[in-house]
């Protein structure tokens, strides 16, 4: 009121933006907020946990549906009197990080950055991760977000990186780390690879060039087996080729005379038939793909002339497509050599022979009849599956990648050549023509796993890496059932994913991270710091440069410690960790866990959390979960909300390269966070909400309706010299007055 008897005339041409920064700027002056803390400061305890927001870039009205939910959550729970910690978080390392960076700095790969200084480069990823926090705490602010943002948590802090490294140790302790060299998702562009959990959310509705091609059989002249691939840059790497040993393989003559073996099945198989005719999964301009008796029919012709039992090709040998390559004659594999097979003379070309695809880790078939043509091309240094199929086999693997994603030495003229780029492949695809090998090539859409901070193509790269064994997997899942999923259905995914799971690569070979705290030695061994404190009891170089720095990259790999056991001196391994422990572990980082306990027991376990389902529950969630099963096995949160993804107007994801993204303070400035809010807070989490200003303007009308509501309140308030100080003499009211009350 502008006194004490009298409420704020309304204009007529009320702008509702301008009384939102009018709003914002009296919650300032009056410290409302800070008064509403120091009002609730002995209440009961109701404990929030920040998902961190990744400090990188504004926000996008993406990021507002969430923090609003919190907003509106904390602000109930204040009102019913509740003390709350009121801490905002903020993700800081990463490669979602370093690639911004490198775009400013004009950076193509790892080189331009070992070129320009580590020292430097972290700096830099360091202020970027300063400059964007304080731009989203603004614009958190504008959407009326109420938090504590003098005392926001980083993950790049020391407290969370330590924190880390004693969850680490715990593992340790009980033998659940170690150092595994499997093939992995692989960026050429940012030299590192990706977790099963991140791979996801990269994939990508591509078109690739695949290609039949056929492999001469040794000892049955002009005989053939069928193969296909969507990725040709892998046949330099070919050792075998896997059957399933129950289906039916058919024999069939072409017109030129010569006979060829695949899946029964694949002969009339209508690939992608279903897509094609939806107009899902598929791209315009590429054609319908043909069936395996089109293909032969448009050559001149076929006729069946037999089957055969895929049990009884088993041991069938054939000649490669690259069998000239220098990769293909080393003995024991190459570059990754298996000294027992080698010992044994095996090469890749010694290797050619028809072998058994056997089952997978649920019991199902590995080769199975459908897309291809039944008979797998098996490349172990390119494929997870191919690995673990060689490991049964006692196949060599050949692995012809560098960190760029280009091909090594001893692979002759491709050496030097990047894999994924479109001249590499059909430059592989004339030579399998001019040798023979190709039948066809096509166009073929499928969903393909990309780099999702760069956009590069991913390729599958044999690769040492640090791995948490998670055969404990059964004591996270006991968590699960102690929480409270919103949706329901949040508990059968997570769940899900626990069952599905493979063992946790927590390694990058980047330089923003975690430093994973594992110092190797000369006899193979590692050994992990579990604190500051060990590190520095055990530290034999390097401390005096280390001390008063962060524990990150480049000051933390100068130290080298002293093995407690063998005495050798031991250096950090250079890898930084997997970000998602950065936040997993935020319930103990962020609550003192370290250093006041007191204060953890206080707020531990959280009563309630609220981030974006689609990845979090192989993320976020998963992590959580995780690291508090080792830490104290208890389930870190006691509710979860979860929340859908934001779509525009039409239902198509919101990307900044498509022109339909949204960026906060263009939403802001021009519908105003007060129809922000009433759309996120009117939405269906368990669904999308389709955001646009379209929608925007309709949801402005239902809040002109309570403006003139509360317009007409005050036009006769005033009138009739209403003051709200003075109590109501109950006696005088009406019917109608007592119903409003």
């Amino acid at each position: 009121m502008t006194d004490s008897k009298k409420f704020k005339t309304v204009d007529s041409k009320v702008d509702f933006i301008q009384i939102e920064h009018e709003m914002l700027e009296k919650w300032n002056k009056d410290d409302t907020f800070n008064q509403l803390r120091k009002k609730n400061s002995k209440g009961k305890p109701w404990s929030f946990l920040d998902g961190p927001i990744t400090a990188n870039n504004p926000m996008g009205v993406h990021h507002a549906w969430g923090r609003t939910l919190k907003d509106i959550f904390q602000r109930y729970h204040a009102m019913q009197g509740r003390e709350l910690r009121y801490q905002n978080g903020f993700d800081c390392q990463g490669l979602w990080v370093e690639i911004e960076v490198e775009k400013e700095l004009g950076f193509k790969t790892k080189r331009d950055v070992q070129a320009y200084g580590l020292e430097k480069f972290v700096n830099k990823c360091k202020e970027r991760v300063e400059k964007y926090s304080e731009i989203q705490t603004e614009q958190s602010k504008r959407l009326g977000y109420w938090m504590d943002w003098d005392n926001s948590y980083f993950t790049m802090s020391d407290e969370n990186n330590y924190t880390i490294w004693a969850f680490l140790k715990k593992l340790y302790n009980d033998g659940k780390i170690y150092k595994g060299t499997d093939v992995v998702p692989w960026s050429g562009r940012s030299g590192t690879s990706y977790s099963q959990m991140e791979i996801i959310e990269g994939r990508k509705l591509v078109a690739h060039t695949s290609v039949f091609v056929r492999f001469p059989l040794k000892n049955r002249p002009n005989e053939y087996i069928l193969i296909w691939t969507t990725t040709p840059w892998t046949l330099t790497s070919n050792v075998a080729a896997a059957v399933n040993v129950n289906l039916d393989y058919v024999k069939l003559k072409a017109s030129d005379g010569a006979v060829y073996y695949f899946a029964k099945e694949n002969l009339e198989y209508q690939r992608l038939d279903k897509q094609f005719k939806e107009k899902k999964q598929w791209i315009d301009g590429v054609p319908k793909l043909k069936t395996i008796a089109q293909i032969f029919k448009e050559r001149g012709g076929y006729e069946i002339i037999g089957s055969v039992k895929g049990v009884n090709m088993l041991g069938w040998e054939y000649e490669g497509p690259f069998d000239e390559l220098e990769a293909q004659c080393k003995m024991g594999g190459f570059p990754f050599v298996n000294e027992d097979l080698k010992d044994k003379g095996h090469s890749g070309i010694s290797c050619h022979r028809i072998i058994d695809g056997g089952k997978d880790s649920i019991g199902s078939d590995v080769v199975v009849a459908g897309e291809g043509t039944g008979i797998v091309h098996t490349a172990p240094g390119c494929g997870a599956i191919d690995k673990k199929i060689a490991q049964k086999t006692g196949l060599v693997s050949i692995a012809p990648l560098d960190e760029e994603s280009c091909y090594i030495d001893g692979f002759g003229k491709y050496t030097g050549k990047c894999a994924t780029k479109i001249e590499t492949t059909q430059e592989i695809i004339a030579d399998l023509k001019d040798k023979g090998f190709l039948l066809y090539q096509e166009q073929y859409p499928h969903v393909y796993p990309h780099c999702w901070r760069s956009g590069d193509e991913l390729v599958f790269r044999i690769v040492d890496e640090w791995y948490i064994n998670m055969d404990w997997r059964d004591k996270i899942k006991n968590l699960v059932k102690d929480i409270q999923w919103i949706p329901e259905w949040g508990h059968e995914r997570e769940m899900e994913w626990l069952e599905n799971m493979s063992d946790w690569m927590i390694s990058k070979k980047r330089f923003w991270g975690l430093a994973l705290p594992i110092w190797k030695f000369e006899d193979g061994t590692f050994f992990v710091v579990g604190s500051k404190k060990e590190l520095k009891e055990l530290a034999v170089e390097g401390w005096e440069e280390f001390e008063g720095k962060s524990p990150h990259r480049p000051w933390i790999d100068k130290v080298k410690i002293k093995h407690p056991e063998s005495g050798l001196i031991g250096t950090r391994i250079p890898d930084v960790g997997n970000p998602w422990l950065d936040a997993g572990i935020v319930p103990y980082s962020t609550l003192h866990y370290n250093s006041d306990r007191d204060y953890w027991n206080k707020w531990f376990p959280a009563d309630f959390v609220v981030e974006c389902l689609p990845g979090q529950f192989r993320n976020w969630f998963y992590s959580l979960l995780a690291l508090s099963t080792v830490m104290e096995g208890k389930a870190p949160f006691k509710t979860l909300l979860g929340h859908a993804m934001v779509k525009d107007e039409t239902g198509r994801d919101m990307h900044k390269s498509w022109g339909n993204a949204i960026w906060f303070d263009d939403a802001a400035e021009k519908m105003g966070v007060d129809v922000m809010r009433w759309m996120y807070a009117n939405q269906n989490p368990e669904h999308n909400l389709l955001f646009g200003y379209a929608i925007a303007d309709e949801v402005r009308k239902q809040l002109i309706t309570l403006w003139n509501t509360y317009s007409f309140f005050v036009t006769y308030a005033n009138l009739d010299g209403f003051d709200p100080s003075i109590e109501i003499d109950k006696s005088t009211l009406t019917k109608s007055d007592r119903w409003i009350i």
